[in-house]
């Protein structure tokens, strides 16, 4: 079974797609788009852990892919590495303002980039996994407080006859033991004879006299 990281390359230039892809195969599986919309598309479909974004492209910038994907709360975990000839500092602060992670420019240093898309996949492992684990304590949580809802629970001074155990409820009326016991709690009898009562009845049927 794989379980390679995803990564999602998204560069116009092949020959930039080309050079990403074959420095980062051996650790995670690649997939690659050559445009914003073909990314958008891709990404949907993939959902992949961390998305390598270059910014000048053609049909829509990297800035507004982006944008697009940390506005949908399905993919606004993905972590987002902007890579791009844009050096300046405002492009960089914007990049980050939208919710890049992280921030490369071209030429950049393939081992740098190797150590920085692994930083970032081993974050979003922790937190996906801090996210399962909350999920998981969510459903138990639930769980536990649909089952309580269904538990009823006898307590305080139960009025009850010393003589023929009949319990007196909050109307004044008296109950048998089991009718009061079952109206109030899930509990369901199965009437049976404890051995001092089975010898009880033995010897009252054996002292019976029976008719001539």
């Amino acid at each position: 079974m794989n379980n390679k990281p995803v990564i999602l390359i998204v560069d116009d230039e092949p020959i930039n797609l080309q050079v990403l892809s074959r420095s980062l195969i051996d650790s995670y599986d690649i997939i690659k788009a050559g445009n914003g919309y073909e990314a958008i598309g891709l990404i949907k479909v993939n959902h992949p852990d961390l998305i390598i974004l270059d910014v000048m492209m053609p049909d829509i910038n990297g800035f507004d892919v982006c944008n697009i994907i940390k506005s949908d709360e399905t993919f606004t975990d993905i972590p987002v590495i902007f890579l791009t000839a844009l050096d300046t500092y405002e492009n960089m602060k914007h990049g980050l303002h939208l919710g890049g992670v992280d921030y490369l420019t071209k030429p950049f240093d393939i081992d740098l980039l190797r150590l920085r898309v692994h930083n970032h996949i081993v974050s979003k492992q922790r937190l996906d996994l801090v996210k399962d684990q909350r999920d998981l304590l969510c459903q138990q949580k639930m769980a536990l407080e649909s089952a309580l809802s269904r538990v009823k629970r006898l307590e305080g001074i139960i009025p009850i006859c010393s003589y023929c155990k009949k319990i007196r409820d909050d109307n004044q009326s008296w109950s048998k033991l089991e009718t009061y016991i079952g109206e109030h709690s899930d509990a369901v009898f199965s009437h049976g004879a404890c051995p001092e009562c089975a010898e009880e009845q033995i010897r009252m049927v054996k002292n019976m006299v029976l008719p001539r």
